[in-house]
């Protein structure tokens, strides 16, 4: 009998998931993907919603003709139950059965970290398409009554390249609209130093970033955690007060509901501990990759500082889940290891009209080689790169780089 393949989540590491075991086993293998949301996203680019310079149409496409075109099912639906004894997932369209499952059902923001965030004026967030475009429509009021900028990545977050990145976008705005050094911009992190970026720093990361910082103007603290969000002000746990008039905040994340609720799957955030094949130490049937899969801290902190988990390291992971799944389908030894700090670490940081290329050959220490390249060079590479990825994806060209 054929084998069933059930993947949850359609984004980067869903859609590499399953298009990748469907080409594995060169067809001969039932994939179905069932996913809360009809669209792929390229979040890389959340960043640049909120000023205008992109729409949902720009950074969208549907997927349900992408697996059609690869024989692959899709289901638009929301997974409401893992069963993992009786490999079974209910969802709001109907229960699929599974012989292996890929969980890519990626994150949820975890708003009650900062009370008063969620619903305050002037707060927002970037890390959903829907909030991207909250913050725009606060921005365009901003610029109407502008004052103070407040830009902070939260006790706990480990997506401190969004953060950079709005913060850097930001500035370059102020610039454009003529406000730079009339209202104060700052910077608020959970990282113990500039650059840390929740991987624990590169080379030069941290005098590269006080330069581009005392460049813009911006006030900088470091090893911060927020106490509260309130009209006008945010409450550091230091006592602290910062004044704004519009502020970005970057939370924490947690595990979707339907894997957090699932007993013995997943972690005390939601997230799936796995092997370095991305399975399920649980669950030999279960696999996980993305923001789905724990990955733990390394080190400790007098502030929490997670760690991030991209869009390449997810790729990664869902090729590794992918081909393990299709060795186990022939019959075969999993032949594919990497744990998450072994996974290069490939990232470009926009900044407006200029940017920093990141590259480092393991994502978490130790390390042989880690650089940082700025210049106007990475604004471009990153317009590019989300020109081909969203066409490569689009194709379902999973194998190129």
């Amino acid at each position: 009998m054929r084998k069933k393949v059930l993947v949850l989540g359609g984004n980067f590491g869903g859609l590499t998931a399953a298009l990748s075991v469907k080409q594995a086993l060169d067809g001969d293998v039932d994939v179905t993907v069932v996913s809360a949301s009809d669209r792929f996203l390229f979040n890389p680019s959340l960043i640049w919603i909120p000023f205008g310079k992109r729409s949902a149409t720009d950074i969208t496409f549907p997927l349900e003709p992408t697996f059609d075109a690869h024989g692959i099912e899709f289901v638009h639906a929301a997974a409401t139950e893992i069963a993992p004894l009786s490999r079974r997932v209910n969802t709001t369209a109907g229960t699929f059965g599974y012989d292996y499952l890929v969980v890519a059902t990626g994150y949820r923001n975890d708003m009650a970290t900062v009370p008063g965030m969620r619903d305050t004026d002037g707060v927002h967030t970037i890390t959903t398409l829907p909030d991207a475009v909250e913050a725009g429509e606060g921005w365009r009021r901003f610029l109407e009554d502008p004052g103070p900028v407040v830009v902070a990545a939260a006790q706990g977050t480990g997506c401190f390249g969004a953060a950079y990145e709005f913060l850097f976008n930001a500035a370059y705005q102020l610039r454009k609209a003529g406000l730079k050094g009339r209202v104060p911009l700052t910077y608020v992190t959970a990282e113990p130093f500039l650059g840390h970026f929740g991987i624990g720093g590169l080379p030069g990361g941290e005098r590269l970033l006080k330069l581009f910082c005392r460049k813009e103007g911006i006030q900088v603290i470091t090893g911060a955690a927020l106490a509260e969000a309130a009209p006008g002000r945010l409450l550091l746990a230091d006592g602290d007060k910062l004044d704004h008039a519009y502020s970005v905040i970057i939370p924490p994340f947690r595990g979707q509901d339907v894997v957090a609720s699932t007993p013995g799957l997943a972690d005390e955030k939601g997230f799936v501990p796995v092997r370095d094949t991305y399975q399920s130490i649980a669950h030999p049937t279960i696999y996980a990759v993305g923001i789905a899969a724990a990955v733990t801290v390394p080190w400790t902190a007098a502030v929490a500082v997670g760690v991030p988990k991209t869009g390449f390291p997810t790729e990664v992971q869902a090729r590794i889940a992918a081909a393990n799944i299709a060795a186990r389908i022939r019959g075969e030894r999993q032949v594919r290891h990497r744990s998450f700090g072994d996974i290069p670490a490939v990232c470009i940081m926009d900044a407006g009209n200029n940017g920093v290329m990141i590259l480092a050959d393991r994502m978490l220490p130790p390390r042989r080689l880690g650089l940082l390249i700025p210049g106007p060079q990475a604004h471009a590479a990153k317009i590019a790169f989300e020109k081909y990825f969203l066409w490569k994806a689009r194709k379902g060209l999973v194998r190129l780089p």
